[in-house]
Order: structure tokens, then C-alpha cells, then sequence
């Protein structure tokens, strides 16, 4: 689906609050609520938007701990392969495959160090993996679900 000046507009004041009101929305872009509930509506339908969610600081939510985690796969290993795999661990909150040397590379939260150990080491017994490299997250410094849109 290609967005339209308005619903580009739309999607940006959702992604700076996800729960303004169809109202306050209109405001921002010049239409009616009704106007923005029918678009809204549709770019949910669509799939352009995938979703509503709150944002909550892992430490609240008992994940002190932080990492990333590079997979290096032996022989030819396809995506699907790699998700099917990372998919199971819960701690996996994110992953994705790169260019460079690694395959793949995770974002992890986990309650402590050990538990971070812990799926690190589930990870790497997986068949296909021939090694994994991990990085601990100090301070993070900037989190955005997603940025605004592209001009």
C-alpha cells in the first residue's frame, strides 16, 4: 500500500503517540475524526499499520540485563532456518540477518548475567550454528520503536 501525504501524516502522529485520540490526530492533520478513524481503519486493514503496543522499560519488567548476540551459521542456512531457531527463546526480542561475517544478529534481554549465559548457550547448540559472538549493553542511549517516516 503507498501512503498518501495524509496518511503519512496520520501514521507519524501515531508513531509519536500511540494513543492520540482521533481528535487530537485531526487537529495535527486537518481532517475530521471521523475522517482519521476511516483512514486509520484502512491502514490497519491493510497491514500499514501492524499494531498498537505500550512501551516498557525492561528493568520494570524484570529484564536487567541487555545484550546482543552474532550468529555465525556453518553451510548455507537459510533464514527461515535461523528464525525457526531464535523464534522458541522469549528473550529474543529482536533479530535480524545481516551483511558482513555474521549471519544474524539477536537483541537479547534477560533477567540477569547468568540468564543471558544461559540462552547464549541455547543458541549456540542450535545444528547450524558455529559460533556466536555476544555484546553486553552498558547505558543504551537512544530507544525508538521506529523513527518518524521518510520525507
Amino acid at each position: 500500500m503507498q501512503l498518501d501525504h495524509l496518511d503519512r501524516l496520520i501514521v507519524g502522529v501515531l508513531l509519536e503517540d500511540g494513543r492520540a485520540t482521533f481528535a487530537r490526530i485531526g487537529q495535527a492533520v486537518g481532517l475530521s475524526a471521523p475522517a482519521v478513524k476511516r483512514r486509520v481503519d484502512r491502514l490497519v486493514a491493510s497491514g500499514a499499520i501492524t499494531g498498537f503496543t505500550a512501551r516498557v522499560d525492561p528493568a520494570v519488567a524484570g529484564w536487567s540485563t541487555e545484550g546482543y548476540v552474532s550468529i555465525y551459521c556453518q553451510g548455507s542456512t537459510t533464514p527461515g532456518e535461523i528464525l525457526k531457531a531464535v523464534d522458541k527463546h522469549p528473550e529474543v526480542v529482536s533479530a535480524s540477518t545481516v551483511t558482513g561475517e555474521a549471519d544474524a544478529i539477536l537483541h537479547i534481554l534477560a533477567a540477569d548475567i547468568r540468564h543471558f549465559e544461559q540462552v547464549v548457550e541455547r543458541i549456540a547448540s542450535e545444528r547450524f550454528v558455529a559460533r556466536t559472538r555476544s555484546e553486553l549493553v552498558l547505558s543504551p542511549l537512544v530507544r525508538r520503536e521506529q523513527g518518524s517516516l521518510p520525507d
